[in-house]
């Protein structure tokens, strides 16, 4: 019987601790391969490298560093290292919660876009990150959900054009409430979220998304799981048409257009 085939990646680099755990978590279900940035390329989105040349390291056999964006590893994965199709991506796990918004930001969730768009059943596994940067964030938390998540995903995966975003509370196991499947919620955005401070020699600098984490109401949301110690579980697809629009905007195509008369029928 064939085993398999795992893809890992994710934003934070290969070296990360978060892809380790991520393997770890894995590996007991199948065959895996590592692709992932030779540095950290956070919020990096869903980018693609096409103004440098891309090189690739290999670590050994089946690990593998690439000079270029998440998006990059899942197709350099594909098309250049892997033996065959893989049955599964993973991306993360991610240093840092990519609930809301975030997602659209997040290279990590991006990889297994990617991946939805090149039809393979695809997760992105995100933990929050403890408020005090001495704590240790835990890790062997996210193993474990990560590793029951991924199972029962290979066994009854969704429509491969859906990927699944999901975030781990920074909490002991035992101190997990469960799992609830969510929908993205919404931050409040202010100008709160930019924070302004001078260097020594008193020229401004900015760090952006640095403020207050706040949110609208919503019982159904990741922002709220999260918040109340549960693991967030959000189905994504890329398809971005607001369709209770198209009735309206159909409009537009009754609007004498300059020149049509005269345009050659396509």
């Amino acid at each position: 019987m064939i085993r398999p085939l795992i893809l890992v990646s994710n934003d934070d680099g290969i070296s990360s601790e978060g892809i380790r755990v991520l393997e770890e978590a894995v590996l007991p279900l199948g065959d895996v391969y590592v692709v992932a940035p030779d540095q950290e390329r956070s919020a990096a989105s869903h980018a693609l490298t096409i103004h440098k040349p891309l090189r690739i390291s290999q670590r050994d056999s089946r690990h593998f560093a690439l000079n270029g964006t998440p998006t990059d590893c899942i197709n350099f994965a594909l098309y250049v290292i892997l033996p065959r199709k893989p049955d599964l991506i993973v991306s993360g796990i991610n240093h840092g919660s990519n609930l809301a918004d975030d997602v659209t930001y997040s290279g990590t969730v991006s990889a297994a876009f990617e991946g939805s768009i090149l039809g393979i059943p695809s997760i992105a596994f995100s933990l929050q990150m403890p408020e005090e940067q001495e704590k240790q964030a835990h890790f062997e938390t996210a193993l474990l959900h990560a590793r029951q998540i991924s199972e029962m995903y290979l066994s009854s995966p969704l429509d491969s054009s859906v990927l699944v975003s999901v975030n781990i509370p920074d909490r002991s196991p035992g101190e997990i409430r469960g799992v609830r499947v969510t929908h993205l919620g919404k931050r409040l955005i202010n100008e709160t979220n930019i924070i302004r401070k001078e260097d020594p020699r008193g020229r401004p600098y900015y760090w952006i998304g640095m403020g207050p984490k706040d949110y609208e109401p919503d019982e159904s949301s990741d922002l709220h799981a999260i918040d109340q110690g549960f693991v967030s579980v959000t189905p994504l697809h890329l398809d971005l048409t607001h369709y209770p629009s198209l009735s309206r905007l159909r409009e537009l195509e009754r609007i004498p257009t300059p020149f049509a008369d005269k345009a050659e029928p396509g």
